[in-house]
């Protein structure tokens, strides 16, 4: 058996350091302050012992080095971690290590050394019903584990369904541009869960600890948040830093900040990067969608926006313009149907209202009389509107001015007409819309 027992430089690191090690064993546990592995059935798959441990400790760089022991089993490599992390010099058995090292003895240690029992060896040596009278059956169980005659069992780490971490800043944050360097470390710790999970993330949100209660005689929240979203699910952190980057330098902090927590909102299976065989199709740059995020990120999400398409054959509502952060992307949209597409005679330009145009002799006028060149397209819509304001009864033409060229027009057909009391209304006629 070879167990590994290893103790990162901050406890905030311990949870990232778990899932890492995951790729290597489905057999990590965190017991006590350390974390234990076990890698037997690992190493022919890894190449061998020294080729796993290189992989496992150099294999991310955005992950601090770790102390680190390895044994026989669990508990000596526990142990000569944290005889190591004392300062020791290292036994040249387990049998000579400290008693202190054995989680099980420590509350005996002072007893024992009373009686002479120092070392693991001497422990061992003592009766074994004496030891389970005076201390319990946990410290034998404990020794057993420790020389491999009793089976280890622990229970093993599962990666949390959601990623939610949180981290105590260096120093009070006075403006939020001093968070970014806790959350390129959160951000990081994101990016190995999301591998993991083998996932990509589409929504997470920043949020941090406000350190005053009150300022200036205004209660202040304990804690503001950030919302960002992408329009493509991501694992690419490089990316991301961007991101925040952009969104933390327009963000206001309402007092000093002490901690700061990321959490995951929206994640979806990832299949990962598609990349193309063909050379030119390799274009240099980042993605269209990713410079459109950091665009609204930076000038603010209504001055970078985008026409999505509405199923509604009235042209005025047929397109509405939303921010473009805010557009789902490809995946969310599979399965939804799609908004019909607009009718091949629409001319590319349309009137921010249609301009009503004056008639003579049944004739509509714009720079001189009109000349219809094609049947009516009818179109009946709007009816749902509240109270029938947008009720649209229209018979649209295409039409020829012989100074403006080709113009598209509209009738209003007699039933959305104002009732005089008498006789109809003349029907009125509109410009809607123009050919380039």
């Amino acid at each position: 058996m070879l167990w590994i027992a290893l103790l990162p430089p901050d406890d905030h690191a311990l949870a990232p350091w778990g899932w890492w090690a995951l790729r290597f064993t489905p057999r990590v546990a965190n017991v006590d302050e350390a974390l234990l592995l076990e890698l037997s059935g690992s190493l022919r798959l890894w190449g061998g012992r020294k080729s796993l441990l290189t992989l496992l400790f150099e294999g991310n760089p955005d992950l601090s080095r770790p102390q680190w022991s390895q044994g026989a089993t669990s508990l000596i490599a526990l142990g000569l971690l944290r005889h190591k992390l004392l300062g020791r010099p290292l036994p040249s058995q387990a049998r000579e290590l400290p008693l202190d090292t054995l989680t099980a003895a420590r509350e005996h240690v002072d007893t024992l050394a009373r009686s002479g029992c120092r070392t693991w060896g001497d422990l061992k040596a003592l009766p074994r019903g004496g030891v389970s009278r005076r201390f319990g059956a946990a410290l034998l169980d404990a020794m057993d584990r420790a020389t491999g005659t009793r089976p280890e069992r622990y229970p093993w780490l599962a990666l949390p369904e959601i990623f939610d971490q949180k981290m105590e800043l260096p120093a009070l944050a006075t403006s939020a541009p001093e968070l970014l360097l806790c959350a390129n470390r959160l951000l990081s710790h994101l990016q190995l869960w999301l591998q993991m999970r083998q996932r990509g993330v589409l929504a997470f949100e920043l949020e941090w600890t406000l350190d005053l209660k009150r300022l200036d005689g205004v209660n202040l929240p304990a804690q503001e948040q950030l919302v960002i979203r992408t329009a493509q699910p991501t694992q690419d952190m490089t990316h991301l830093r961007k991101l925040v980057n952009e969104n933390l330098d327009r963000a206001r902090l309402g007092a000093p900040a002490n901690h700061l927590r990321l959490r995951s909102l929206e994640t979806i299976p990832w299949a990962g990067a598609s990349q193309s065989l063909l050379v030119e199709d390799k274009v240099k740059g980042g993605p269209l969608h990713q410079l459109v995020e950091r665009l609204s990120a930076r000038l603010g999400a209504q001055q970078v926006v985008v026409a999505q398409a509405v199923a509604d054959h009235r042209p005025e509502h047929c397109q509405r313009w939303v921010p473009a952060n805010q557009v789902p992307s490809a995946g969310a949209m599979r399965g939804r149907a799609p908004a019909p597409p607009s009718d091949a005679i629409h001319p590319p330009w349309l009137l921010p209202h249609p301009l009503r145009l004056a008639v003579q002799r049944d004739t509509p006028q714009y720079q001189g009389p009109l000349r219809l060149l094609t049947r009516p397209q009818r179109i009946e819509a709007g009816w749902w509107d509240e109270e029938g304001k947008g009720l649209a009864l229209r018979d649209y033409f295409i039409a020829r001015s012989e100074k403006a060229g080709l113009v598209w027009i509209y009738r209003e057909r007699p039933a959305s007409l104002p009732d005089t009391g008498s006789q109809p209304a003349q029907a009125r006629w509109f410009l809607q819309g123009l050919y380039a």
